[in-house]
């Protein structure tokens, strides 16, 4: 490959698949069976969530074995104070991916934020840049008068966006509604990319599971989570000045502490509330997640169970 990063064509292997359908799992069977493609791999994460700090429990990160075994990049990487925009992890992405071939060995791109691995694989679409000025006062908007006016505001401005982006999911109102106020365009009127860049070599891997199992799955990884401490580390945050505006806490299995009760401490039954909305949330953003990488081109879908079928696409995609 040629050693000018600039210039190097991207190459990785992309495995993706609906929150819990078992990446993880599947990815860990694959490595400890085939220890030619243990020492071969780096991970590069696509999950927005973990990318802060701080919030470890609610985002199902890695445990520090799985840090020591696999190198990892692109998590634990900045505070929730901040956003780390599509643009951002595309750039960090490419680059990331340049140095792990310039070592010999396989960048795995994987995670399940849609919009992340759309603008990988496809590119970012043409909107203009983010306005902090405006995003402050969409954002100010939000948390005094709610969410619904801003809805609202966006079905009657942009009714195609409003129909794609889920009704509590704030971070993508706020965002149309800023392209809108921006450049006067609706943000569904920007050409969204559908091919695979023609500087990307990629393989494309897809996990799947049938819904009601993957539902079960959803149901127990929330449970777990509870029991496991979600609930102090979300009181962590919140007692470290964390607030339901702030980038960490507009998603699932955060926010929903704050909306049911507010700040903590939380009642039994209050806890049972949050855990239920957490799983039916889950559940909504995976069947999302689902259609979403339905769209996508070059899949190549495996059961969640096929380590056999992983395992050969890993090894095709070792360097010679």
């Amino acid at each position: 490959m040629n050693p000018d990063l600039s210039a190097a064509a991207i190459k990785a292997v992309v495995l993706f698949g609906p929150t819990a359908v078992g990446k993880t799992g599947i990815l860990q069977k694959v490595l400890a069976e085939n220890p030619r493609l243990a020492g071969a791999v780096e991970i590069v994460s696509a999950d927005s969530r973990q990318i802060y700090r701080g919030m470890d429990i609610g985002t199902a990160k890695p445990s520090r074995d799985e840090l020591e075994a696999v190198p990892h990049h692109l998590i634990d990487l900045q505070e929730p104070t901040r956003s780390f925009d599509v643009g951002q992890f595309v750039r960090s992405c490419d680059r990331l991916c340049q140095e792990i071939c310039l070592r010999g060995r396989i960048p795995l791109v994987t995670g399940g934020t849609a919009f992340y691995l759309q603008g990988f694989l496809c590119g970012l679409p043409e909107v203009p840049p983010s306005s902090r000025e405006v995003q402050r006062e969409l954002s100010r908007r939000a948390r005094e008068e709610g969410l619904a006016p801003l809805r609202q505001e966006l079905e009657r401005v942009d009714p195609e966006s409003a129909i794609r982006i889920g009704e509590n999911d704030a971070y993508r109102i706020v965002r149309a509604l800023e392209v809108y106020l921006v450049s006067g365009r609706p943000r569904s009127s920007f050409h969204e990319p559908r091919d695979i860049r023609q500087d990307l070599s990629v393989q494309i891997v897809g996990l799947t599971r049938d819904r009601s199992e993957l539902h079960q799955r959803i149901n127990r990884r929330v449970r777990a989570m509870m029991e496991a401490g979600l609930p102090g580390e979300v009181e962590e945050l919140v007692r470290s000045g964390l607030g339901k505006d702030d980038p960490g806490f507009r998603t699932i299995g955060y926010r929903e502490f704050l909306e049911i009760s507010g700040d903590p401490p939380w009642s039994e039954e209050e806890l049972g509330r949050i855990q239920e909305r957490i799983a039916r949330n889950t559940r909504h953003y995976a069947r999302r997640q689902e259609i979403f990488f339905r769209r996508l081109p070059q899949v190549r879908w495996l059961q969640a169970d096929d380590c056999r079928g992983l395992e050969e696409i890993l090894l095709e995609a070792l360097p010679p």
